[in-house]
This record gives structure tokens, sequence and C-alpha cells, in this order.
């Protein structure tokens, strides 16, 4: 809608996980490192979590699409499968034939032999989790059966599990304790802080060819961080709506009044004005002394 007005070759604040916007600055170029060290060394279990919208799933692509080719990749984007499922799953991503319905031994025994396979060839095989929080436990007991598979120097398998912070409760949950013995790496994605979500913007209008001055004026961008906690979703949502108000307005560049319309717009953005925040100690005192004053008025 407001590309052309703006000089843009594409909208630079989508919410889809397009690898070519990844935020290679901070904590993320951290964790990118982190996974491919932790994969490079052969770790059998890793874990990547992080609160909703922190940039997981791009995490997760972007490493897909950066490990070299002696890595075999394997991707299972919803984990709410039966412990059949996701060995069925794993089979269809390591290209078995699962035209026919076989039984969970000869199932097994199939991925064992394509893992084997693969090892044989020099490559290692690489089976990355999103959304791991929801998987059931029996099937994370089925997970860590699958990455017993393994020859005597090196595991057959290594897992990545990305998800949210519930996934270190079912962690801790007694019956799940030897799956989470064995994640050997884990990194916690954090908010974008301030310097970072200018950083960032600045990233994305680029990549989305703008080449104009600084869009975001400075109040706007101090709301933007106010009601957005740095979080990666939330600026995208808020800076695409500002950036459509400010398009409306026939402005070329993003002011307060835009982002505080987008904020309002927004259901998870949290900006109180002043007039909605809770009263601070000085409008208690006030409020209490013209109480106090009326009613020594009214008894006198």
């Amino acid at each position: 809608m407001y590309q052309e007005y703006f000089g843009l070759t594409e909208a630079p604040f989508s919410i889809t996980p397009d690898t070519s916007y990844f935020y290679a600055h901070g904590h993320y170029s951290e964790a990118l490192n982190t996974l491919l060290v932790a994969l490079r060394t052969g770790e059998g279990f890793v874990k990547v979590t992080g609160e909703v919208g922190t940039g997981k799933t791009i995490l997760c692509r972007k490493l897909l699409n950066t490990v070299e080719d002696r890595f075999v990749t394997a991707y299972i984007p919803n984990p709410m499968l039966t412990p059949y499922g996701l060995q069925s799953a794993v089979a269809d991503e390591l290209g078995l034939d699962m035209s026919r319905h076989y039984g969970h031994h000869q199932l097994l025994k199939m991925i064992s032999n394509r893992l084997l396979e693969l090892t044989a060839d020099g490559k290692n095989v690489v089976l990355c989790i999103d959304e791991a929080q929801a998987m059931p436990v029996e099937t994370m007991e089925a997970l860590r059966l699958l990455t017993n598979l393994e020859t005597e120097k090196e595991k057959l398998l290594q897992v990545i599990l990305f998800g949210q912070p519930e996934l270190d409760e079912r962690l801790n949950e007694k019956n799940v304790r030897q799956l989470k013995q064995r994640i050997t790496f884990s990194y916690k994605l954090k908010p974008i802080d301030r310097e970072g979500m200018e950083l960032y913007l600045t990233h994305r209008l680029g990549i989305a060819g703008y080449k104009g001055g600084n869009l975001f004026e400075v109040k706007a961008m101090r709301s933007l961080f106010k009601a957005s906690r740095g979080i990666p979703r939330l600026i995208n949502i808020l800076s695409h709506k500002s950036m459509m108000s400010a398009y409306g307005e026939g402005t070329k560049y993003v002011d307060n009044k835009n982002m505080r319309a987008a904020i309002k717009d927004t259901e998870d953005a949290q900006l109180r004005s002043a007039d909605k925040k809770k009263p601070g100690w000085l409008a208690v005192f006030s409020a209490v002394l013209v109480v106090s004053l009326t009613t020594f008025v009214l008894l006198r």
C-alpha cells in the first residue's frame, strides 16, 4: 500500500519469518553462533527459549539456511504429535517412503538405518523442532529414545528445541528429567534494547530499499520501544501500522501521533496515556488533601 510512497521495494515490517531480514546483531548473532558451535561439536540436545514474538522461528530458519552441506536438516514446525506421528514426521523429513503404514518397531528401524547411511556418507543429521513447549510428554520421551541412536563415537541425530518459556517448565517435570539431562547447550532470546531497536528499524528499512533520512521521529521511537517492550513481532506490527497512518496523512515521516494511533489499535501493545496511569503518590496525596479539606469545611 505505502511502499511506493516511501520509496520501498517491498513491505519492511512483515511478520512472516523471512530470513533475508534476519537481524544479525547483538544477541541474535550470538544465538546463531552458539547454535552453529553446538552443531559443529556434535552436541546431542540444544535448547533455545524466548517469549512469544522474540524471533525463535526466524532464528531456526536462518540456522537451517546457514549450516554447511555436511549437515542434513529436518524441520518439524508443529510438534503436537503422537510418538508415532513424530517418528513418521522424522522419517518423511529424511526422505523415507511413507506410502505404507509401518509399525513402531519397523519405522524406528528404518530411521536408524537411514541415519547410519547418512553418517557413513559423512553427514550430520539435525532435527529442529519449533514450538517445542507444545509437545506432549509421551512424545518427548519418544524423541529422547530417537536420540539413543548412536555409533560408538557419535550421535546419529542432533536435536534443537525452540520453544516459549513454558518449555523450561515442561522439562522440569519429573517424567521428562532424562531428556533435560541431555541438553548440553541452551540459549535464551531476550527482547531488543532501545539502541538495538533503532538499528533493527534501519536494518529492515534498508533491506526493503529505503534510501531516505530518519523515517521515525525520536518521540515515535520512544513510544514504540515502550509499547513493544522490545519484542520484534510487536515492533513490526506497530511500525507497519504507524507507516500506514503517516501515509494516510500524506507525511513522509512517522511522528508520535501516528505511532500512538498504531499502539491504540494493537491489543498487545502496552502504552498507557497519562490519564490512564495509576495515580502516583503525589496525585493520591492531593486527592486525600482535597477530601480532608472538604470534610473540614462541611463540619464547621
